[in-house]
């Protein structure tokens, strides 16, 4: 059994804490972890934000508790409470997508992927890059390939689809295959690359990376495990990845011939024999264009190939033959890269009806191209979505394609907005602008929010570009409660960043641009991107002190002393508290935010508390903490009464007294008991067993 004062034992422990950051109970054991290394230490020590810093408080903690026996039983209790990020679960089997029904030649390929799969591992990681040009048939190779081998890879075959998604977002969708639950998979992207390494350290598994664009994307995404076959899948051969290269070109004419009987049957292809060689020519060998050529196989075929790509080739021909509502659909819905159109969005771009949008998208999955994604929704082949683009500048003109843009966004920014002040009613950070779209309850409002998050970034970046900053204000702003209750923040960045800039550049100095600052620096908070959010946050704080917005700079020095609570920096987040705490009493009796005043400061009251348990003001924490219970408990408010009373608990158990930390963790327990908070739950069994238990 390893000893909890080790070196190793003590790095594992803050290696753990600094990765299980992603729900409130690994926020708490982060906090606590800062508080007591500053007891072991005597002295304020810097939260670890590299793997050199965090061997560094290591080895810090390691002499001193040698040193001492109580500070040693201290830290032996608190690595006993500490549960280190789950590695997924054993009974979920990830697959693969659906592999083609027809699949024909690639005899080469498959062998060069069978003799990687099966040769000894001798120290060196099993990858292969299945590498060829768009529409050629490398995914399909990988998945055919994958199902093929399924008794190779007993714990299953992970897929992830990279395609405008930045590592940390592909290694959430890899680790939630793996059955690791969202709130145990860490914000900061070297952490989740850990967790998804560690899950696949004694599994034998096949991992498909699909549409790669650089070796710097996949990077993270790799790993040692002697029985993980990794497949890389992109249109080029990228530099700097150690992988077994396989070339995929296009299909020789009989295997070309083979895979249109295969989709037509010989009797058609019979009477085809007229138009066959120009179709074969067109196709160029592509099995895409092969496939989408198939229904129309004995019609003659206008135009020559000439040296176009033969994927933007299939997609002329496809759109040639389509009903003009379909045709002007297919144009208008791809002039942006939207992630998963669904039947509202397409329905706006086209002005037209969504139950007849819903009709057009199938007749455009039918002839290829869209592609329907695993939530039914639908999405254009990036060479397909510029033949849609080109086609619609020289159809629709600079005014219709402007205008089918313009009324996408639209519809976008009224879910968003409706959907933020559905979720977050009370909030005065939900958006102020009006909304046709309405929703049930809170739940709702927030699956929406989620479901269209790529969708809402994809709408900010389309604003900014048509100049219209008062919609990015408004979208960006409508994001806060996804933040907030789902968080996805390494989604939304990118977003949260160009709304910060676009509110500095059209309404510096404003309260708008406040909260877009102060949602950055929460979202980078997040993300433990710490030394980045500290401007962020001060720039909020200026433009709310510049606009007059008592409550806002309040909010935003409030925002600064949580950040200093993760750097383990108490003092100053005390600090910063009490300072906010007095920026609130420039609130009049009939003033603006006058009527949020108990509960901003009831939070403030357990802030500080917080900051003087840190600080090892034990007394002084639960005078604090003790004025914000009684408020959230008279107002009813459950969970924040349960934040409470577990910061109370800890504070009492950090003197030993587990007399009166029992009671408090039991009532937290009960307050909790209809609020689904399974973290927070778990959080507090453990406290309990301290309790019961005590060394």
């Amino acid at each position: 059994m390893l000893d909890p004062i080790s070196l190793g034992a003590i790095g594992a422990v803050l290696g753990a804490v600094g990765s299980g950051m992603a729900n409130e109970a690994g926020k708490w054991a982060w906090e606590s972890a800062g508080g007591l290394v500053r007891r072991i230490a005597g002295r304020e020590v810097p939260a670890p934000t590299t793997p050199g810093q965090l061997d560094d408080v290591a080895r810090l903690v390691h002499e001193r508790v040698h040193g001492d026996p109580q500070l040693a039983q201290a830290w032996a209790q608190f690595a006993r409470s500490v549960r280190a990020p789950g590695t997924g679960s054993r009974d979920r089997r990830p697959t693969l997508p659906t592999a083609p029904h027809f699949f024909t030649d690639r005899r080469q390929a498959l062998k060069l992927l069978d003799k990687e799969a099966s040769r000894a591992f001798a120290g060196r990681p099993r990858r292969a890059l299945l590498h060829g040009p768009e529409g050629i048939g490398t995914s399909a190779l990988a998945v055919h390939w994958g199902w093929r081998q399924t008794a190779r890879f007993p714990d299953g075959q992970l897929y992830a689809d990279l395609r405008a998604l930045a590592p940390e977002a592909v290694l959430g969708t890899l680790l939630r295959g793996l059955g690791v639950p969202d709130a145990e998979t860490p914000p900061a992207v070297a952490d989740r690359a850990d967790l998804f390494r560690r899950c696949l350290a004694d599994r034998r598994l096949l991992v498909v990376l699909d549409h790669a664009r650089s070796a710097a994307q996949v990077q993270p995404l790799l790993t040692s495990a002697p029985d993980v076959f990794t497949i890389v899948v992109t249109r080029q051969p990228l530099v700097g990845l150690d992988a077994l290269r396989v070339p995929v070109g296009p299909l020789e004419r009989r295997d070309a011939v083979r895979l249109l009987t295969d989709l037509v049957g010989k009797p058609a292809l019979a009477q085809a024999r007229a138009t066959l060689p120009t179709v074969l020519e067109r196709c160029a060998g592509s099995p895409y264009a092969l496939r989408a050529a198939a229904p129309r196989l004995a019609e003659a075929q206008t135009g020559a190939r000439a040296e176009r790509d033969p994927v933007q080739t299939a997609a002329e021909d496809s759109y040639r033959l389509l009903t003009p509502p379909a045709a002007r659909l297919y144009r208008l819905a791809g002039l942006r890269d939207w992630p998963a159109l669904d039947a509202s969005a397409a329905a706006r771009a086209a002005d037209i009806d969504p139950t007849a949008a819903a009709g057009l998208l199938d007749e455009l999955t039918d002839a290829l191209l869209l592609e329907r994604t695993d939530s039914g929704r639908h999405r254009y082949r990036p060479a397909v979505r510029a033949h849609a683009e080109r086609t619609a500048a020289v159809v629709d003109g600079v005014a219709g394609c402007s205008a089918a843009v313009a009324r996408t966004v639209e519809g976008y920014r009224d879910l968003a907005v409706g959907a933020a002040k559905a979720a977050l009613p009370e909030s005065w950070r939900a958006p102020s602008a009006d909304s046709p779209v309405t929703f049930p309850d809170r739940g709702a409002a927030v699956a929406a929010l989620v479901a269209e998050a790529p969708n809402l970034v994809q709408a900010v970046h389309a604003a900014e570009e048509f100049r219209d900053p008062d919609t990015v204000v408004l979208l960006c702003q409508a994001l806060w409660p996804l933040q907030l209750k789902a968080g996805h923040h390494e989604t939304l960045l990118p977003a949260l960043r160009t709304g910060a800039r676009t509110a500095d550049e059209h309404v510096p100095g404003t309260r708008v641009a406040g909260a877009l600052h102060a949602q950055l620096a929460h979202t980078l908070t997040e993300l433990r991107r710490w030394d980045e959010a500290e401007p962020e946050t001060l720039a909020a704080a200026h433009a709310e002190r510049a606009a007059g917005h008592v409550r806002g700079h309040a909010s935003a020095i409030e925002f600064l002393g949580l950040l200093r609570l993760r750097q383990w920096r108490f003092q100053d987040a005390y600090d910063r508290f009490d300072e906010a705490h007095g920026i609130l009493d420039g609130i009049g009796p009939g003033d603006e935010g006058a009527a949020d005043l108990p509960r901003a400061r009831a939070l403030l009251e357990r802030h500080r508390g917080r900051a003087l348990r840190g600080l090892g003001r034990r007394e002084e924490a639960a005078e604090r903490l003790g004025l914000a219970l009684r408020f959230f408990r008279d107002t009813g408010e459950a969970y924040n009464t349960a934040r409470t009373l577990t910061d109370l608990a800890e504070t009492h158990l950090d003197g030993g007294d587990t007399g009166t930390a029992l009671p408090l963790v039991d009532e937290a327990l009960a307050a909790l008991a209809r609020e689904h908070a399974e973290y927070h739950v778990a959080r507090l069994r453990v406290l309990r067993e301290r309790c019961v238990t005590p060394e």
